[in-house]
């Protein structure tokens, strides 16, 4: 079955409250049924910019960039991988993680 990357995006510069106690329990129920469906594979969250490096490889030199990035304007906020029959599956699970979470962004792509 086709696997899907889902992802939210973020914005280092704004800051994001810890999530409330009903939000990590309707999440936690979210999630424990996408694992029982057999959708949800696994889950992830993205460090800080500053935390990570950028690896370039241009004629032949490799150049190694501590972070932050200053130049990106979306990043990676989470993620989630999952087995999905069809991209249209796997829209509708991203429709209710979005649903979850209350607003926000999602992005999905096949894994290859």
């Amino acid at each position: 079955m086709p696997r899907y990357l889902g992802y939210t995006l973020g914005d280092e510069s704004v800051p994001v409250p810890p999530p409330s106690p009903d939000l990590m329990q309707r999440m936690g129920e979210f999630v424990e049924e996408a694992t029982k469906a057999g959708v949800l594979i696994m889950t992830g969250g993205i460090g800080p910019t500053a935390m990570g490096a950028k690896v370039t490889l241009a004629d032949g030199e490799f150049s190694v960039v501590d972070g932050p990035f200053a130049e990106a304007k979306e990043l990676v906020g989470g993620w989630a991988l999952t087995e999905c029959r069809d991209l249209d599956e796997a829209v509708e699970w991203t429709k209710r993680f979005l649903a979850v979470l209350g607003e926000g962004e999602a992005r999905v792509r096949p894994v290859f």
